[in-house]
C-alpha cells in the first residue's frame, strides 16, 4: 500500500524531482511521483501539484492539466479532506479544477519574474502553514509568468472574511508595498486555502528553499507541516 506523499508528474512539469527531493532528503517523509495518468492516490497521506509548465501551458496554465486522468482522484482526496498543496503551476492547476477560487493571470508587467520574494504568513490554521507564526516572513524564490491572482470582489470578501489568505507579498520587514506585490496580484496574494483548510495553492516555492545551500531554508516553514499527517521515513 502506498504510503506518504504523492507528487503528482504532469508532461511539463519542472519542480516535481525537486519537491521529491525536499519531501524525502530534507525532512524524511516517504514520498513517490505519481504519474499524471494514474488513477488513483488510495494509501496517500498527502498529494503536491508541483511547479511547472503544463502541457505547454496551452490554453491557459493549468487548463489541460485539470482532464488529467489522476485529478478525479485528487479531487476525491481533497473533497474527503486530505492535505493538498500545489505549488505555482500546481496552484493554477487548482484554481482550473475549482478546487480553489480565483484565477491566475499574466504578471501585471508581463514579465516573467525567477527571483526571490519575500511572503508573509497570514494565517497557521490551515494544513500547510500550521509550522509556521502568524506574521513571520519567508523568504523563497518565484518562477513565473502567470502568477497575478484575480478573483471577483465577492469571492476576496469571502476569503478575507474566512481568513483564507494563507500567504501575501511583502518587503523584508512583513510591509505591503506595490512594488513587493511583484505580479500585480489582488490584495498582494501569495497564496489561499479552501473553505475546509486542507487545500492550500501558492506561487512561491517551498521546495526550492528547503536548505541554506538553496539560499534559503524558509520552505520548510511550510514543507515540514507535512510531519503532522505522513509518517516519517524509518
Amino acid at each position: 500500500m502506498n504510503r506518504g506523499v504523492a507528487i503528482v508528474s504532469f508532461p511539463g512539469s519542472n519542480g516535481d524531482r525537486d519537491a521529491v527531493d525536499a519531501f524525502a532528503e530534507s525532512i524524511g517523509v516517504a514520498t513517490r511521483l505519481v504519474d499524471y495518468r494514474e488513477e488513483s492516490l488510495d494509501g496517500f497521506e498527502a498529494v503536491v501539484l508541483p511547479g511547472g509548465f503544463s502541457y505547454g501551458d496551452y490554453l491557459r496554465t493549468g487548463a489541460i492539466a485539470r482532464f488529467a486522468p489522476v485529478m478525479t482522484a485528487v479531487q476525491q482526496f481533497a473533497l474527503t479532506g486530505g492535505p493538498v498543496l500545489g505549488i505555482c503551476n500546481g496552484f493554477q492547476i487548482l484554481t482550473e479544477a475549482h478546487l480553489l477560487p480565483g484565477a491566475i493571470l499574466p504578471n501585471r508587467d508581463l514579465r516573467f519574474h525567477s527571483e526571490w520574494v519575500h511572503i508573509r504568513v497570514e494565517t497557521g490554521e490551515t494544513a500547510w502553514s500550521s509550522a509556521a507564526a502568524d506574521g513571520e516572513v519567508l523568504t523563497m524564490p518565484v518562477a513565473h509568468g502567470m502568477g497575478n491572482y484575480f478573483a471577483d470582489p465577492e469571492i476576496l470578501a469571502t476569503l478575507e472574511h474566512e481568513n483564507r489568505v494563507v500567504f501575501r507579498y511583502c518587503d523584508a520587514d512583513g510591509h505591503l508595498t506595490e512594488q513587493a506585490n511583484i505580479n500585480g496580484s489582488m490584495h498582494a496574494i501569495a497564496g489561499i486555502c479552501n473553505q475546509k483548510r486542507n487545500v492550500v495553492g501558492l506561487m512561491p516555492h517551498p521546495e526550492r528553499a528547503a536548505d541554506p545551500l538553496l539560499g534559503s531554508p524558509d520552505g520548510l516553514r511550510i514543507l515540514n507541516a507535512v510531519t503532522s499527517f505522513v509518517g516519517r521515513l524509518v
